[in-house]
This record gives structure tokens, C-alpha cells and sequence, in this order.
């Protein structure tokens, strides 16, 4: 039997995801780790802060004194996480300031997104924080088409994975993969909700290391495995059984949604980089359109099918269906609009962006004592 308040083991688990999965799993360009790994971390520790005093005065009508809580840390920690992720599209092309503004526009959208579902769909914390994967992969993704697009030539080199930064992503996609059950259960108050979420949160995460292995080696002509289907498709299979899995009664529907996310995401990291950035015009520096975004998509539509399914004893499907149609746009309209508006602002000269050409590259952020002359 889980304990009955989990808060400090879970506020630490989510901390690890955010500082060190989020961090490391960005991290796989050739020029681009420190750069990958700092700005995570920065964008966290603001983040928190921000999204404390969001939770705080959006929540208290009439205005009053702002209380914080162990529970206020792990929510804010957790509406942090659509910066990091959202950060993923536009790495490597924005500087601290520009994503100074990225985190208070994005976390301002999200929090009050999630007030807006709470109060008019009257849905739960657990459903409203789940939108977080469409949420961010969409606003993350609409940034990236406002930006400047990278130079055709000389970043290909940068763009690339080596053998010690893919290592270095892979060992963030591990820290994300064993602390996934804790933030899918996070927020879930009975106690046998939160032990269902874990067991099926799991069961979909090994269906989906063992789908991106094997499709990765079917795939490749000589059987060898691709490290960056690893990197997206292992994490699939929680983010799509996220919203529904503590509705999910039996574990092979949580394995199927694991092999389907898989799937999707292994098809999305060959087919859609292409088509994204020469039909559409958007730069998504780390996949998270296939990580985040496409299984994200198959969770929200798996928990409106479980949720009508519910409704169909209740006689009241078609306004189960409205409401949670109508939640799930707005998790989409709000991540495309505050998405639209801050890469617009982004795009502004005022901000001091990095040149195309500087793209990819730590020496535009960093110091490097080796590099000075006369050294």
C-alpha cells in the first residue's frame, strides 16, 4: 500500500526529473551541453518561483495572504516542467534573456489555463496538469517557427549527437524513465488511484523500452539500434498514460498504449524532421514534437474514449464528451496562442539573439579558458 501523503519522496522525485532527466535529455549536441544542462537548471529554479506566485494569487479570490506549502513546491515544480520541455524546440537558438521572457509568458498561459479548466470544465488537478505534454510540445514548436531558421550550412555540424553527449541524454532519459510513475501519480489523492497509476505508468514505460529497441533494430538495414529513437521513444509510453492511468483497470491496455506511443514516436523521429522543417518551416532542436506532443495527443484522446466509456452507464455521454473535448482544445489553443505571442516577441531585436550562424554552439554563452589567446 502506497503512504497516505507521499508529498516529500514525490516533491524529491520530481525535482530529480526536472534538474537532471529534463537537463541530461537535452543534451545530446555535439556543441551544446553546457549550454543544454545550465539553462535547464535556470529555467527551473525560475520557473518554481514564478509558478508559486501564479498558484498563489490566481488561485485565492478575494486576494489574500499567499500560504506556501510542500504542496504548493511540488505543483509549481511540476507547471515548471512545461518550460523545460517546451525549451527542447528552441535549444540552442535563444539566449538567457529571451528565455527569461519564454518562462514568465509560457507559466503565466499554463496556470491560468489550468484555473480556466478547473473552474469552467471542472476538471481535476491530475487531468488539468496531463494537458502539460500537448500544452508545451505545441507551444515550444510554434516559438520555433517564429524564430529565425538555422543557416542550411554550417550548423549541420553542430546539430549532430556525439558518443559522450548521446550518453549523457541517455542517462536523462533514464532518470526520466524510473521517475515517471511518481509525476504521473503525483497529484491523485485516493491512495488505491495513485497505486493503479504507478503500476500502469510502468507497464506502459517497459512495453515502450522494449518497442523502440526492437523497431529501432527491424528498422535499420544490418539491425542496429538508433540511439535517438532510444532518447524519444522509451518515454514515450508514460507520457501517453498519463492522463488515463488511473482509469485504466487492466494492464494490457496500459501496454497497448505503450506499444502504440512507441510506435508513433519512432515514426514521428523518421518521418515528420523532414517534412517540419522544409514543408512548415519549424526547427525542433530535440524532437520534442514526437517525445512529448504526438504521445501526449494519444494520452488526451485515450482518456476522452475511457471517460465516454464511463459516461455510457451514467447516461450522460455526451456531456462527458464536451467537457473533456472542450478541455483538451483549450490545452491546445492556449499552448498555440502564448506559443504565437512569445515567439513574436522572441523574434524582437531588442533581445540581443544569437546570430543563425552562432546557433548550436556554447562559446556564444560560455567562457572557454583553452580557447583565449596565448594560453
Amino acid at each position: 500500500m502506497l503512504p497516505v501523503n507521499p508529498e516529500p519522496e514525490v516533491c524529491q522525485d520530481l525535482t530529480v526529473m526536472a534538474a537532471l532527466g529534463l537537463g541530461f535529455l537535452t543534451s545530446s549536441l555535439r556543441r551544446h551541453g553546457w549550454s543544454s544542462v545550465a539553462f535547464n537548471l535556470f529555467l527551473l529554479a525560475l520557473g518554481v518561483q514564478w509558478a508559486i506566485l501564479l498558484d498563489g494569487f490566481l488561485s485565492q479570490f478575494p486576494p489574500g495572504k499567499l500560504v506556501i506549502k510542500l504542496s504548493s513546491i511540488r505543483l509549481a515544480t511540476m507547471s515548471a516542467m512545461s518550460v523545460l520541455i517546451s525549451a527542447g524546440a528552441v535549444l540552442g537558438k535563444v539566449n538567457l534573456v529571451q528565455l527569461v521572457v519564454m518562462v514568465l509568458v509560457e507559466l503565466t498561459a499554463f496556470v491560468t489555463m489550468r484555473m480556466v479548466s478547473r473552474n469552467v470544465f471542472s476538471t481535476e488537478d491530475h487531468t488539468n496538469m496531463m494537458c502539460i505534454h500537448v500544452f508545451a510540445a505545441y507551444f515550444g514548436l510554434t516559438v520555433a517557427w517564429c524564430l529565425p531558421k538555422p543557416l542550411p550550412e554550417g550548423t549541420e555540424e553542430k546539430e549532430r549527437t556525439a558518443t559522450s553527449p548521446s550518453l549523457s541524454a541517455m542517462l536523462g532519459t533514464l532518470f526520466l524513465w524510473m521517475f515517471w510513475p511518481s509525476f504521473n501519480s503525483a497529484l491523485l489523492r485516493n491512495s488505491i488511484e495513485r497505486r493503479d497509476a504507478v503500476f500502469n505508468t510502468y507497464y506502459a514505460l517497459a512495453v515502450s523500452v522494449v518497442t523502440s529497441i526492437s523497431v529501432s533494430s527491424l528498422a535499420h538495414p544490418r539491425g542496429k539500434i538508433n540511439m535517438t529513437y532510444m532518447h524519444n521513444a522509451m518515454l514515450a509510453g508514460g507520457v501517453a498514460v498519463g492522463a488515463s492511468c488511473h482509469l485504466i483497470s487492466s494492464p494490457w491496455l496500459a501496454m497497448v498504449l505503450g506499444l502504440v506511443a512507441g510506435l508513433i514516436s519512432i515514426g514521428g523521429a523518421k518521418c515528420l524532421p523532414v517534412c517540419f522543417n522544409r514543408v512548415l518551416g519549424i526547427h525542433d532542436s530535440c524532437g520534442v514534437h514526437y517525445t512529448f506532443g504526438l504521445p501526449g495527443l494519444l494520452g488526451e484522446i485515450t482518456y476522452i474514449a475511457l471517460m465516454m466509456h464511463q459516461a455510457v452507464w451514467a447516461n450522460a455521454i455526451l456531456y462527458q464528451v464536451l467537457l473533456d473535448a472542450g478541455q483538451f482544445s483549450l490545452a491546445v489553443a492556449m499552448g498555440l496562442a502564448s506559443g504565437l505571442l512569445t515567439g513574436l516577441l522572441l523574434s524582437l531585436k531588442i533581445w540581443k539573439g544569437p546570430h543563425a550562424a552562432k546557433y548550436f554552439d556554447d562559446q556564444a554563452f560560455w567562457e572557454f579558458p583553452h580557447l583565449a589567446v596565448g594560453f
